[in-house]
């Protein structure tokens, strides 16, 4: 197997890739031709460059996979990239999010051709490492642009690691989080001298800070989506569960084994089931359902990705705040992923691996630009800072990152994966009350033995 250097035209020898070796000459062109139907608007130059046009010397290739808010944001950031002294030619694309994107990525590292950079989520990035996809991060390349492993929130940096190597800088940490309608809360008589909300501790202070809540909206206490969301339903899961002393990850074994603890899965399904049963929660609510039942004052509480602080935000006369998922259980703990930024595997000159390096550390920089949309930044120097410290309600929340649990490795799991679809499909139904937690345990079990017994195709 090789690797082309685009600039020099030179060729490296890499590590043999399994079975994709068979069908490797077919994966250039199939990666050309499936990446001019993925770009966004910046992509002809991209597609032009995959066809064989030449692009500026020097240019740092960036794809990633960020829409709406995210999208903005990195746009912005991308361009603060631009006007800095010294910087490369950038030409970035961004991609249709989860697995189209990452089939993408493979497709173009496989078939030599990839960008410079690329942003992954933390939990599919291991994939692509252990598919030998990704180049290792070393000290001296980080110390090449001023960066250090100190440099970052030990929790996703200890979470990239393959077999104790690094290959990807997390960008972020984005967790499962609680937002409160400040006027709700207030009422309800749940909110401290400041504003704030009073801490709310055990499966006993859960459930009262929703009656309370319920008692002044007339219609629920908390609200989470559970139709046609399957991630969500299973960040709900997840976060439950891994608060659970005894809990075991749901996967092992890279994925070839499911390790979960069957009572604490079945008693965790049973409490979700109990909420929406009792009223506290609502049964049956799409995504956009469930945070209007909160923007509207129909619900005290919402629980989702911190990502839709932008949205709340958007609400004209909405006065909330958000705080980390509170300790129903034994211990803090609440369902995350990180963007971080990899670097597919290629044969680099140094030149080319400090532009790469210079192009992500100045994006690290940018952190306080990304923070607006919600997510915690990876990179200390500016999680610590006083501006970020400042912002609110972000700084808030900003403790979840320190327990974040991040999906089981598999090469089937992951944001966006089959595997949050197949729990998640299941514990909706859990929470709609059309199935037991048996009978939606023993679906799980059936559809993600398939895949525990087939062979990564990467």
């Amino acid at each position: 197997m090789a690797f082309r250097d685009r600039d020099s035209g030179s060729y490296a020898a890499g590590a043999r890739l399994s079975r994709r070796g068979l069908i490797r000459g077919g994966l250039g062109v199939a990666a050309g031709a499936g990446l001019a139907g993925g770009l966004s608007a910046c992509g002809s130059a991209l597609s032009a460059g995959i066809a064989g046009t030449q692009l500026a010397p020097g240019t740092v290739m960036y794809w990633n996979l960020f829409g709406g808010g995210d999208g903005v944001r990195m746009v912005a950031m991308q361009d603060a990239y631009t006007r800095s002294p010294g910087a490369s030619p950038l030409q970035a694309a961004t991609f249709a999010w989860g697995n189209p994107y990452y089939t993408k990525l493979t497709l173009a590292t496989v078939g030599g051709a990839p960008p410079d950079v690329a942003i992954s989520h933390l939990t599919r990035m291991q994939n692509l490492a252990t598919a030998n996809l990704l180049t290792e991060f070393t000290d001296d390349m980080l110390s090449m642009v001023g960066l250090s492993p100190s440099d970052f929130n030990q929790t996703p940096w200890e979470a990239q690691k393959l077999n104790g190597k690094s290959y990807a800088i997390p960008l972020d940490t984005h967790p499962f989080v609680l937002y409160y309608n400040v006027d709700v809360c207030q009422k309800a008589g749940l909110l401290d001298g400041d504003g704030n909300l009073k801490p709310i501790e055990g499966k006993a202070g859960w459930e009262a800070a929703l009656k309370a809540a319920k008692d002044v909206t007339k219609a629920y206490g908390a609200s989470v989506s559970t139709v046609g969301d399957t991630a969500t339903s299973w960040r709900w899961f997840t976060t439950l569960y891994s608060q659970r002393n005894g809990n075991t990850p749901f996967l092992g074994d890279g994925g070839r084994k499911l390790t979960y603890n069957r009572e604490l899965t079945l008693d965790t399904l049973a409490y979700i089931q109990q909420l929406t049963k009792s009223g506290l929660m609502p049964a049956n609510t799409d995504y956009a359902g469930a945070q209007t039942l909160m923007f509207t004052g129909k619900a005290g509480f919402y629980l989702e990705g911190e990502w839709e602080i932008t949205t709340a935000q958007a609400v004209k006369g909405l006065k909330f705040g958000m705080a980390p998922v509170p300790t129903i259980f034994d211990k803090p703990a609440a369902q995350a992923d990180s963007h971080t930024f990899v670097l597919p595997r290629m044969d680099r000159t140094e030149d080319q691996l400090k532009r790469a390096m210079g192009f992500i550390k100045f994006l690290l920089t940018q952190s306080m630009t990304w923070a607006m949309g919600g997510h915690i930044p990876a990179y200390l120097p500016i999680k610590n800072s006083e501006a970020y410290q400042k912002l609110l309600p972000q700084a808030n929340y900003a403790k979840a990152a320190e327990f974040a649990v991040y999906d089981p490795p598999a090469w089937y799991s992951g944001s966006g994966s089959n595997f949050e679809n197949i729990t998640g499909a299941q514990i909706g139904l859990v929470q709609q009350g059309l199935a037991t937690p048996q009978a939606a345990l023993d679906s799980i079990r059936s559809q993600l033995e398939i895949y525990a017994r087939t062979e990564s195709p990467l």
